[in-house]
């Protein structure tokens, strides 16, 4: 049976090389998008058996791959996912295994090791690398440290907001609370991540996929 796949990746040249590489085994590529905010759309229309999806996707883009895939297995529970990126710090990694992804590659992998993982996900749900599988047993082990454990989800939006170097007046009008509300939220953000630094904080939200990279120079300049 040919598996129909979608592909998310704001990189033309490595979805041309992966929808090429891919459709050697038997896999038909039934849709590509640049763009996060297309995919829940394309999912629906086009029913794919497995998405393959970027982390990030540039400061154009309001979400990462990480939120698509929340807010798609939020509605999808049985979606197979395919995290396919060159961004897999441990955070990252422990966000993508505990939103229910299906497998998790870094885009250093062979596209025949792609293509098997496809299609071990469309078989048997899951697939993950030795590396990758050891990584997260380790994780298991440890105490969860990531922004997304220890902040609530309030807390969360506006650490992405500082992040993004939004101040306490923007961040207020964007989710519809007080400045004041705000501003203690930020203290609180501060506290339970340990951090003051506007750059520090904007690295550590890099780092656990809270943001883009590329935002961050915005932030540090």
């Amino acid at each position: 049976m040919t598996i129909r796949v979608l592909i998310a990746d704001d990189h033309p040249l490595v979805a041309d090389a992966l929808s090429t590489g891919v459709q050697e085994h038997n896999i038909k590529v039934v849709g590509r998008t640049t763009h996060p905010a297309e995919v829940l759309e394309m999912y629906e229309r086009l029913a794919p058996d497995v998405l393959v999806l970027d982390v990030r996707f540039g400061r154009s883009a309001a979400s990462t791959g990480l939120d698509v895939a929340r807010q798609l297995l939020r509605i999808h529970e049985q979606a197979k996912v395919v995290f396919y990126t060159q961004f897999d710090s441990d955070p990252i990694l422990r966000e993508s295994y505990l939103m229910g992804a299906s497998a998790f590659l870094p885009k250093s992998s062979p596209l025949a090791e792609v293509a098997e993982a496809i299609a071990k996900v469309h078989a048997e749900g899951t697939y993950f690398l030795p590396d990758v599988a050891r990584r997260m047993a380790l994780l298991s082990l440890r105490r969860d440290t990531s922004p997304q454990s220890l902040l609530e989800p309030r807390e969360l939006e506006v650490f992405r907001c500082m992040a993004l170097g939004m101040e306490t007046t923007e961040i207020a009008e964007r989710m519809g609370l007080s400045p004041k509300t705000i501003s203690n939220v930020r203290q609180v953000v501060k506290q339970k991540l340990k951090e003051e630094h506007p750059a520090r904080l904007a690295l550590l939200a890099v780092q656990a996929g809270v943001i883009d990279a590329e935002p961050l120079a915005r932030v540090s300049s």
